[in-house]
């Protein structure tokens, strides 16, 4: 087995572990038989980014990006499904889940109709991707300056952050091998908010003394 194929498990074995901390979530609605205190929009945006690098990953013929963002988005689509049977916000969800429907359907339709040069579709789908996926990645900052404000790391997942570490660092490994700088870029923040989250675990650990240090977030 040479390099990229061992960076390919990797990112696989990373990502769907990452992706599967969700269940954490559906198992949680499953037993209250309620969505209460559980976001749904995390499930949603990523559902969207799944299905975006999956167009990325077929376009550019490559199987790793595309066996994860499979598994991936069929893993969102059930927790999406299950908030959905849970919420009492149904009208809610329905209206975000069609409003991300019409971003998806208008994404296809440019990048299928107006852009239909291999290069040029690949690298605006690439671009596109990568920006979705940086601003997911920092968009939790916001959250990690109220924690070190409050010294409180309760609201932080652990697990998540030490899946959410591997597999960013296994991306960029592997777009560092293949040259995708869409591939490397855009996973680099989530090994800086990774080493954040570990140092705030290490600082403020000890004041959380008497109670568990993290507690199950979303993907």
């Amino acid at each position: 087995m040479d390099l990229t194929q061992l960076l390919s498990w990797a990112c696989i074995v990373f990502t769907v572990g990452m992706f599967s901390t969700g269940l954490t979530d559906l198992k949680k609605m499953r037993e209250s038989k309620s969505a209460d205190n559980i976001q749904f929009l995390p499930f949603l945006t990523t559902c969207l980014n799944n299905l975006g690098w999956l167009f990325y990953g077929t376009l550019k013929r490559d199987h790793t990006i595309v066996v994860v963002n499979v598994i991936g988005a069929l893993l969102q689509i059930l927790y999406i499904v299950m908030y959905f049977l849970y919420t009492k916000q149904k009208r809610l969800v329905v209206l975000q889940t069609l409003a991300a429907a019409a971003v998806l359907v208008c994404g296809w339709l440019y990048f299928t109709t107006v852009l239909t040069e291999g290069e040029a579709r690949l690298n605006q789908l690439g671009l596109t991707c990568s920006v979705v996926t940086v601003s997911m990645y920092l968009s939790p900052l916001t959250d990690l300056v109220a924690i070190i404000r409050s010294g409180n790391v309760q609201v932080l997942s652990f697990p998540l952050t030490v899946a959410t570490f591997f597999t960013s660092t296994a991306w960029v490994l592997y777009g560092l091998q293949l040259n995708d700088y869409y591939i490397m870029v855009p996973n680099t923040p989530g090994i800086f908010t990774s080493l954040i989250r570990f140092y705030l675990f290490r600082k403020f650990a000890t004041t959380s003394q008497g109670s568990p240090s993290y507690k199950p977030l979303h993907t």
